[in-house]
């Protein structure tokens, strides 16, 4: 099968949109498939190839991609500049054409994902629209408003999709609502060899909590969305040191509103895993998730969770058995939540190893066949739509 998966975001960007275009690309090669990606063009500054992402193609950004990368020149999104924005270019249809696709693969479509959309109707091609952004929920941060334009955006995209990809039962109720036709549940991968609970480091702890604090930890983008100051009355219990990790334009505002919090900027691989498996209890805060990655591989690492009882962490947390779910946006909550698992580690422990055991069969190689079952059906389907006479 010849796949383009056209994405709004690829590696070096660190975010699940990205993330999930990596590993879709990995699997469908590991299977045989010959898959491209088009992607906005990265930031300059970012010259470090993919991690351990297979045989080499190319120079740059992209030498240790698993196929080869088609970049889209691009902007900065304004005030968010780690966001890339591709700008219009005749190259999206060209790969797609070059390439003799049998299907389109659009991650997260918005702009560049609506040109690939464009270039597979103008191509005669199925396409697969795979939702993974609340626009919606960042329309009412960002704006205060716009939560109905973003929806008639959402649904105008895609509604010309053959099939559209809902990575939880919450999103796919949302888009059901707004009238979005032909959804199905495609849930994501995590990597179970990476995030383990054997990666618990001793030393690392001893660095980020040298009194032996309970160490309550946050992953994520530092933007707006993400309310992370919700973890200020964290901040202030007893015996509890919150570690940060990630980067965004909320960084500076964030490290005056959780005193104490330490801030380990970006992390990824193996460094990263290691910190999820250090962790006391992880917290998610952002209430606009329509997955919550970072949530699962807590779980893998054997790692307790406190998340907001919205989006995608209604399907991943079971209260009371793997984490607890708390009313979004209550910091008081979120507060009471970790005292609680603070004060007990026997539950603590039988949280985390409930995750672990639960997540452990969610492998990126057991959810890309399910894609690849995905793309099966659509292709069977496009070839029983009856000719219509001119």
């Amino acid at each position: 099968m010849r796949v383009v998966i056209v994405t709004e975001s690829f590696p070096p960007d660190v975010n699940g949109v990205a993330h999930c275009a990596l590993q879709t690309a990995r699997h469908l090669v590991a299977r045989g498939h010959a898959p491209v990606v088009v992607a906005p063009a990265t930031s300059p500054k970012f010259t470090a190839p993919l991690e351990q992402a297979g045989a080499a193609i190319g120079s740059g950004p992209d030498a240790h991609a698993p196929c080869p990368v088609v970049r889209i020149p691009s902007l900065p999104l304004p005030g968010y500049p780690q966001v890339r924005v591709a700008l219009p270019s005749r190259r999206v249809a060209a790969a797609i054409g070059e390439h003799r696709a049998d299907i389109v693969h659009l991650a997260s479509p918005f702009v560049l994902g609506v040109r690939g959309m464009a270039a597979a109707a103008r191509l005669g091609l199925p396409a697969v629209a795979v939702y993974q952004t609340d626009l919606a929920g960042y329309a009412r941060t960002y704006m205060g408003a716009g939560e109905a334009a973003a929806w008639r955006r959402i649904r105008s995209v895609h509604a010309a999709a053959d099939l559209t990809l809902a990575p939880s039962s919450a999103a796919l109720r949302d888009l059901e609502a707004h009238a979005v036709p032909r959804v199905k549940l495609w849930p994501r991968g995590v990597d179970t060899d990476r995030f383990r609970p054997e990666h618990r480091d001793e030393q690392l702890r001893r660095e980020l909590a040298p009194n032996g604090e309970l160490i309550v930890g946050y992953v994520g983008r530092l933007a707006p969305e993400k309310q992370v100051e919700l973890l200020a009355g964290v901040c202030g219990l007893d015996g509890v040191r919150v570690v940060v990790v990630g980067d965004g334009p909320s960084r500076t505002s964030l490290g005056e509103a959780l005193p104490g919090a330490v801030f380990l900027g970006r992390r990824t691989g193996h460094d990263l895993a290691r910190i999820f498996a250090s962790l006391d209890v992880f917290v998610h805060t952002g209430p606009f998730e329509t997955f919550c990655q970072t949530v699962q591989e807590a779980m893998a690492s054997g790692v307790p969770v406190v998340a907001p009882a919205a989006g995608g962490p209604l399907d991943l947390v079971d209260h009371g058995r793997t984490g607890l779910l708390v009313p979004p946006r209550d910091a008081d909550a979120v507060r009471d939540a970790v005292a609680s698992l603070a004060a007990d580690p026997a539950r603590r422990a039988a949280y985390g190893a409930a995750g672990h055991a639960t997540v452990e069969g969610r492998t990126w190689a057991a959810v890309g066949d399910l894609l690849i079952g995905h793309y099966a059906d659509v292709l069977a389907a496009r070839k029983r739509k009856p000719v219509v006479a001119a």
